[in-house]
C-alpha cells in the first residue's frame, strides 16, 4: 500500500475526477447527506472508530494522541474491515471520506496513519 496515495476529504465538499475510489470511513451516515451528494463508491462501517472510542475523543485536541493509539489497537483486532478496505485500496488511488469538521484530527487522518506506518 505504500505507493498508494490516500487523500482525505470531507463528505460536505464536492466529488473531484481525481478522488480515485471515495469510501466512506464513519460509523454513521453523515447528517444531512444524502447518497448522491456522497458520491461514496462503498462505504465501510466497521473500519471507523467504536462508538465508546469516538464518544470518549470528543474530538477533544488534547485526547488526539491517546485517541490514535487506542483507534490503532482497534484496527489491529479488526482483521476483517482492514482486510476489505485494503482490497478497495489495491491498485487505485483513494478518498478517505469523513464527516468531522477538524481535518488535522478525525478517525479518517488516523486511519490514513495507520495504513501508511504499516505498509
Amino acid at each position: 500500500m505504500s505507493s498508494l496515495k490516500i487523500k482525505l476529504k470531507r463528505v460536505y465538499e464536492a466529488p473531484a475526477d481525481d478522488d480515485g475510489a471515495r469510501i466512506l470511513v464513519e460509523r454513521l451516515w453523515p447528517r444531512g447527506q444524502t447518497k448522491a451528494s456522497v458520491a461514496a463508491d462503498h462505504w465501510i462501517r466497521d473500519i471507523a472508530p467504536s462508538p465508546e472510542l469516538r464518544t470518549w475523543f470528543g474530538h477533544r485536541v488534547e485526547r488526539w494522541e491517546e485517541f490514535c493509539e487506542r483507534y490503532h489497537a482497534e484496527l489491529d483486532n479488526n482483521d476483517t474491515a482492514l482486510e476489505t478496505l485494503k482490497r478497495l485500496c489495491a491498485g487505485q488511488s483513494v478518498t478517505f471520506l469523513f464527516a468531522a469538521k477538524d481535518v488535522e484530527r478525525n478517525g479518517a487522518v488516523a486511519l490514513r496513519d495507520y495504513l501508511l506506518a504499516r505498509s
